[in-house]
């Protein structure tokens, strides 16, 4: 593969320019980033013509994969057509209206209404205000307090950042007042003797007490994403859910689910919640929506919030410029038929995903690295663990994760760390033999983690 400029030329105006996310710069300017430079299906090239497969859809949103022509006639066609207008000055226009449209006839029937956004951060910004002016409309403006969980991701701006519960984001600059948080319901490093149900339960149960803490009259959300993403594929116990409906319920606390990653068929349900069997009324979507062909999320709500702000809310002071872009909305609209018309999601639920979790179980059940392995669909988790029978973690998890993640690159595999997690996510549409590579290259990294940390 050629290309006009050289990589090392690439870098330097890239150091020149950038400052990347997540990253040490000043190190990542030393090393040099890869340059991606074309993508099919599930793999990636860089400038110097390397290969990698991508189990991680990009950052868990490419779940159509690459170099879908549908898709880029969609925006290609709408370019042509209306390359832009707003939802402001009483307008709008067919394609978020189709798109809508669509939407909603995939979602459950309990959900109404929807306010587009540019990215998952934004609608989660978007979830604290309209949260607040819901319950400002039915006369209680003092609830006010979302709760988010110690370890979730809700995005990096501020307020999202606030939302989410990475203490290091925080310690940036990134918190804001009437935030709160609780444990999250990670199992695998909780040291107690409990079984999963009674852990469950126990986590759940501390959103009840943090309600009770601060004021069940004060308390307007709580929010969490249905396994954690980023956090490191953390799946709760069956108990867990259940129990924060209940919860929920019992005090008039809005129930909120970030499906920013979860939605548009990860588990082989459309959304999350439906595989977790739960009923939020409000959910945060991005990602998958535009399989990250263009930038695209929004804030869907559920009809009894709708019916309180439309009917009784007047005007509602917010918009951004982009909310529901006409060339996002049709990449929109061409990729849902796609998810719906190809039978992608029911054949992650029924085929796909089941072997891939197959797959991971046969080949890390016994892994001497490898303490335990969670996941449905295609969504995963190795959980790196020094002793699986007493869930004892090793100590330098991080630098051991972040090394297995450096080999897989160099074995032409995109896989990410987390903690002591390796964690994929691979686009929906893959076959069996792109999981077998994704599998077997991964392997290849854990080994050589394992060999290089005498484990092997």
């Amino acid at each position: 593969m050629t290309t006009s400029r050289e990589t090392r030329d690439y870098q330097a105006a890239d150091a020149a320019h950038h400052i990347h996310a997540f990253v040490d710069q000043k190190a990542l300017n030393d090393e040099g980033p890869r340059v991606m430079v074309r993508g099919e299906r599930l793999h990636l090239w860089d400038n110097d013509g390397r290969r990698y497969l991508d189990g991680m859809s990009g950052l868990w949103c490419t779940n159509l994969g690459y170099g879908r022509k549908d898709l880029n006639a969609a925006a290609s066609r709408q370019l042509e057509q209306l390359p832009y207008y707003n939802m402001f000055f009483h307008t709008t226009h067919p394609q978020v209206i189709e798109l809508s449209e669509l939407l909603f006839s995939l979602l459950p029937g309990h959900y109404s209404h929807a306010i587009y956004t540019n990215s998952g951060s934004e609608a989660n910004e978007v979830l604290i205000r309209t949260v607040r002016r819901y319950w400002q409309v039915l006369g209680k403006p003092e609830k006010k307090i979302m709760i988010g969980r110690w370890n979730g991701y809700h995005g990096s701006t501020l307020a999202a950042t606030a939302l989410g519960g990475m203490k290091f984001m925080h310690e940036m600059g990134g918190m804001i007042p009437d935030i709160a948080h609780i444990d999250e319901p990670y199992f695998f490093a909780h040291e107690g003797n409990l079984t999963p149900a009674e852990f469950g339960m126990r986590a759940a149960q501390q959103l009840e007490a943090k309600i009770l803490e601060l004021g069940a009259d004060k308390v307007a959300g709580f929010i969490a994403e249905p396994f954690q993403g980023a956090g490191g594929m953390i799946f709760p116990p069956e108990s867990y859910w259940p129990e924060i409906q209940r919860i929920c319920r019992k005090y008039d606390v809005l129930l909120c689910a970030d499906e920013v990653i979860g939605g548009f068929g990860r588990t082989g349900e459309w959304f999350a919640h439906e595989y977790f069997g739960f009923e939020p009324d409000t959910l945060s979507i991005a990602k998958g929506l535009t399989s990250g062909y263009i930038p695209m999320g929004g804030l869907i709500l559920s009809k009894k919030m709708a019916d309180v702000l439309v009917e009784q809310g007047g005007v509602f002071a917010h918009g951004l410029t982009y909310s529901g872009h006409p060339v996002a909305a049709a990449v929109a609209i061409a990729n849902l038929k796609a998810l719906r018309d190809e039978g992608v999601v029911t054949r992650v639920k029924d085929d796909i995903g089941p072997y891939l979790q197959q797959c991971l179980r046969e080949v890390f059940g016994n892994h001497p690295l490898v303490g335990d392995i969670q996941g449905t669909g295609m969504v995963a988790a190795l959980q790196l663990a020094e002793d699986k029978a007493t869930r004892k973690r090793f100590a330098n998890e991080n630098d051991m994760a972040w090394r297995c993640r450096t080999i897989g690159f160099e074995e032409g595999v995109i896989i990410r760390s987390t903690l002591g997690r390796m964690i994929m996510a691979p686009a929906l549409i893959a076959s069996r033999e792109e999981i077998d590579e994704l599998v077997g290259k991964t392997l290849k990294a854990v080994d050589r983690t394992a060999q290089e940390y005498g484990r092997l």
